[in-house]
């Protein structure tokens, strides 16, 4: 039987999608922590490809995962990579979790190679340079809404172009855990602080650190951290 708290919690399905909304409307939340930048993308997009846009704004993850789950159905997420209350790509991390039926595309002032690949390991269904001018920008949008209503993977284009690198491939075929397990290496922290972090065992965290260096064939934790600057 459910419960009003399963109401609550549950994630909204395509079906609820398509249904719950009039067809000329639809909604993106956008998670930002600057009020400038959200009132600039609701003011200059105020419709998409013939859509009426409604724009949920969010100055913060928490924020934005509350109203994710209050507002459904909600189309597309645009989400900033630093927040104050979540840097970097935990805050892609965590919104994956909470839902991993949303469709959420990473929007950032940076393009960083090892950043939008994570990106994408991770779920993320689109990388939407802040630096993209006013048409690439829409074309962005309106591939990201017309995705969600297709319930389809994200056209490549819309991700930054890289050439081609083994040692991103393999990144990209690291799991969630991996992953997390690498920024964190990557962004200094020792064995025991990322242990501190992830609440896995010291051990664990030495297990995953040496498997990162036999997927990602490099000689030392230092010769890893090296490949990425």
């Amino acid at each position: 039987m459910e419960t009003l708290l399963d109401v609550h919690l549950s994630e909204p399905s395509a079906a609820d999608v398509a249904s719950a909304m009039p067809r000329s409307t639809r909604r993106i939340l956008l998670i930002d922590d600057h009020e400038l930048v959200r009132a600039g993308i609701r003011t200059l997009y105020p419709a998409l490809g013939g859509l009426r846009i409604e724009w949920i704004e969010a100055p913060t993850l928490d924020e934005g995962l509350r109203l994710y789950r209050e507002r459904a159905p909600v189309d597309a997420v645009l989400l900033d990579l630093n927040l104050g209350d979540c840097k970097g790509l935990q805050g892609l991390r965590r919104f994956m979790q909470a839902f991993p039926l949303a469709r959420v595309a990473v929007f950032s002032g940076t393009q960083d190679e090892f950043v939008v690949r994570q990106a994408r390991a991770l779920g993320a269904v689109g990388y939407v340079p802040k630096s993209a001018q006013m048409d690439q920008m829409r074309h962005s949008l309106e591939a990201l809404l017309d995705s969600a209503r297709q319930r389809r993977p994200m056209d490549s284009t819309l991700f930054p172009h890289f050439p081609s690198s083994a040692m991103f491939d393999r990144v990209a075929e690291l799991g969630p855990r991996h992953l997390e397990i690498l920024e964190l290496v990557l962004s200094g922290c020792g064995n025991q602080e990322i242990s501190n972090s992830t609440e896995l065992s010291l051990g664990t965290v030495k297990n995953y650190v040496s498997s990162l260096l036999l997927a990602l064939d490099v000689r030392s934790r230092s010769h890893m951290i090296s490949l990425f600057r």
